[in-house]
């Protein structure tokens, strides 16, 4: 297949890219390098250094033939959606709907897209929350991957295009960006590994459900042959408090830091945790890689990271 990956320089577009490329499939990528890294750029890849909002991005579909697009570009902050709605909205839904209109002028079948589950479901009724639970976006971030979602419908039932979207939990693992408000394993290994105490947002006793980066990818492989059109939670079903988190990166990276906890951040989801039943069902994917091995191997790369 030819596979346009939107966001293919970031974390998790990186990833999925390589294992695209390693299973024969050829990739062509489009990054505007906000967040993205040179290094994490696949040789083998075609790359377009160019923002998704461009009239610009209409060349990458006149030079190839593309057969899926795989979208992974956005503006990712949630904190920074509430603090400026205009721009994660101009980025994450007009951005998008640029894509999904060239898609459909250029007979692309199908749209795999990346959106969220905690912060499209708000605070649970119901652990874990599974595809049909209510949504309740609370901040823009949220609200403005469900309108895409809504494009995804929109698109489909008029003119035929085909989507997966994914609603992921937290998602973690090497090349994650350690800089950002966002990705608290991330963040956490890298002040642990620079001997900087972490400060913990609150009572430390808020849960996320953390998926690792390689079980994102297999789900990403396996959505290449997803015939129908559907929305899975992409999750390990498990609660994990950030105290758990702090205490075994602690331990994995040899430190002995205490506890240390600051102010709650107003609005904070308490608890979030995703059912992955459906694409289980569906798909037959699992998480394969539980969260004490995940930290381990996150502390083992960024380690590597930083020699």
């Amino acid at each position: 297949m030819n596979i346009l990956v939107t966001g293919g320089a970031g974390f998790i577009g990186s990833s999925i890219v390589d294992e695209y490329i390693r299973l024969g499939h050829s990739v062509i990528i489009i990054d505007n390098m906000s967040t993205g890294k040179k290094e994490f750029i696949n040789p083998k890849a075609v790359f377009y250094k160019m923002d998704i909002r461009e009239d610009a991005i209409i060349k990458v579909f006149e030079s190839h033939k593309i057969d899926v697009i795989n979208h992974h570009a956005g503006q990712i902050d949630l904190r920074k959606s509430v603090e400026d709605p205009k721009f994660d909205l101009d980025i994450n839904v007009i951005g998008s709907v640029n894509l999904l209109q060239n898609a459909v002028k250029y007979k692309i079948p199908k749209v795999i897209f990346a959106s969220t589950g905690g912060a499209i479901y708000g605070e649970h009724d119901y652990f874990p929350a599974d595809e049909k639970h209510p949504v309740r976006p609370y901040a823009p971030y949220g609200i403005n991957k469900l309108t895409v979602e809504k494009y995804l419908f929109y698109f489909n039932h008029v003119f035929g295009l085909k989507y997966t979207i994914f609603r992921y939990a937290n998602i973690y693992g090497p090349r994650q960006n350690s800089r950002g408000e966002c990705g608290v394993i991330a963040i956490f290994t890298d002040k642990i590994l620079q001997n900087v105490q972490p400060v913990i947002n609150g009572d430390g006793e808020q849960t996320r459900d953390y998926v690792y980066i390689s079980d994102v990818v297999n789900a990403n492989v396996l959505a290449l042959k997803d015939t129908t059109s559907s929305i899975y939670n992409i999750s390990t079903s498990v609660e994990t408090t950030v105290n758990y988190i702090f205490n075994k990166l602690n331990e994995y990276s040899g430190t002995s830091f205490t506890e240390k906890h600051g102010p709650e951040k107003k609005g904070e989801q308490r608890r979030s945790v995703l059912s992955y039943k459906k694409i289980n069902e569906k798909l037959s994917w699992k998480p394969d890689v539980l969260i004490d091995k995940g930290l381990k191997s996150t502390v083992e790369y960024f380690s590597k990271a930083k020699i």
